[in-house]
């Protein structure tokens, strides 16, 4: 998902380990330095981005403050700075948030070095195993609860429906069919643009390209008594990666030193477009299909003009969304984005942290969260998305999605920058099972860094 690790995620796992160490923090919910009286607790969270809404926000400090009579600040930090942020704060009794938001790929960088306080007796309360599995297995360490999820928002397809209509090619069912319709629609251009892909997937973009492995029996890594090893070269996975190279070669022209940011911005008609940086950043229509999280789509349509800003509107009859299909009759999986939520080991404010996460699990917040689009950790509330097509979409792509390994060391083989390197070389043109077999041997030893 959008929630990158920076290349300090090493240096936050030292940090913080060294800092658990010194300071013999407790795991407990009455950790030393936590309070044990009724006294009303202010507290505070820090939300990660912009992704919740500011009437959840209000939501959470009224609730909070009616239920404990105690005071929530909200603070939002940015995707970028996050984990350099969290390293500094989170030993920090007096300084640390009392509870945070980290996207899930980042929560094993954390929970493995004891940041987080231990929920588990809260896990039933909260939801339980109504609660979305891979999520909660990136949150816990031998077998207890240290972050829970906190949203869930998976990844599907995009498409100029006009263009699919165009070349003749109808909504795939299966895996092969949509590998094959997107060929179809690269060598037939109905529009005749320079450079068009029929699917737009940049070079290093792994976020994605990982759906191919998974769809075919493949994985990034595998763990064997707490060892884990990378399994690119597996045989379901160099399958996947050899179609997935083919796609490259056949049906897109993104620059291979390309990620997955904005791939969205590509597949509409202006070449001006306001960025979610709130910067000018100039596209054309050059794609037919691309893969992005479910939230992309307030970023793509016609550009029109409502009380003097230039916003984007969606056209049913020229953007369609379908999830990507696998070839076992079930969406193919796909890498899950969101978040995880947990309460800082090192917060002098336990009892008023652990009401938060009672707020932030109700039924009633579950719900505002679906229907602000934001995928319900508690799978009891997910008819709160709705029922458009958005929706739809987004809950099939994620009925059958998958994180990142849960492995220690993670945060190093994201921050070192050596899955976009593979994924660029495969997209080149590379020999698969050799690169395969190259960076495996890089990624196992980073897989076991604590």
């Amino acid at each position: 998902m959008k929630k990158m690790l920076s290349v300090v995620a090493l240096a936050a796992a030292s940090a913080l380990a060294l800092s658990a160490c010194a300071s013999g923090t407790s795991s407990s919910p009455t950790a030393a330095g936590s309070a044990t009286s009724s006294a009303p607790q202010n507290i505070t969270l820090w939300l990660a981005g912009s992704d919740t809404p500011d009437a959840l926000r209000d939501y959470l400090k009224t609730t909070y403050n009616a239920k404990t009579g105690g005071t929530l600040t909200i603070e939002e930090q940015s995707w970028g700075d996050l984990v350099t942020k969290l390293t500094t704060a989170l030993p920090d009794a007096n300084n640390t948030p009392d509870v945070v938001e980290v996207g899930n790929t980042q929560s094993p960088t954390f929970t493995n070095v004891g940041a987080f306080s231990d929920i588990s007796d809260m896990y039933t309360e909260l939801g339980g195993d109504k609660l979305l599995p891979s999520f909660v297995e990136v949150g816990k360490v031998d077998g207890k609860n240290y972050t829970l999820p906190y949203y869930f928002g998976s990844r599907y397809m995009f498409c100029r429906k006009d263009i699919w209509k165009a070349a003749g090619v109808e909504v795939p069912t299966t895996l092969d069919a949509f590998n094959t319709a997107v060929k179809t629609i690269t060598a037939k251009n109905p529009k005749n643009i320079k450079d068009f892909s029929g699917f737009f997937l940049g070079g290093q973009d792994w976020r994605n390209g990982i759906s191919w492995i998974f769809a075919n029996g493949g994985d990034l890594a595998k763990v064997d008594n707490g060892t884990w090893t990378s399994t690119l070269s597996d045989p379901n996975s160099i399958k996947g990666l050899t179609q997935l190279q083919d796609l490259y070669q056949s049906a897109s022209h993104a620059p291979k030193t390309m990620t997955d940011q904005s791939v969205y911005l590509y597949l509409n008609n202006s070449d001006v477009l306001t960025g979610t940086d709130n910067s000018k950043t100039k596209t054309s229509l050059s794609a037919a299909t691309v893969m992005a999280p479910g939230w992309a789509h307030w970023s793509i349509g016609d550009l029109v003009k409502k009380d003097g800003k230039e916003v984007r509107e969606w056209n049913d009859d020229t953007f369609g969304v379908f999830a990507l299909p696998g070839n076992d009759g079930k969406p193919a999986p796909v890498f899950a984005g969101g978040s995880n939520i947990g309460i800082s080991a090192a917060s002098k404010n336990q009892e008023g942290a652990r009401e938060l996460l009672k707020i932030i699990f109700s039924a009633e917040y579950q719900q505002m969260l679906g229907k602000n689009g934001l995928g319900p950790a508690n799978s009891d509330y997910t008819s709160s998305l709705g029922d458009d097509q958005f929706a739809q979409a987004l809950i099939a792509s994620a009925s059958n999605s998958k994180l990142t390994p849960a492995a220690p060391g993670w945060a190093t083989v994201e921050a070192s920058g050596k899955l976009e390197e593979f994924f660029q070389k495969v997209a080149e043109g590379g020999d698969v099972t050799a690169l395969a077999k190259e960076y495996d041997d890089i990624l196992t030893p980073m897989l076991n860094q604590k």
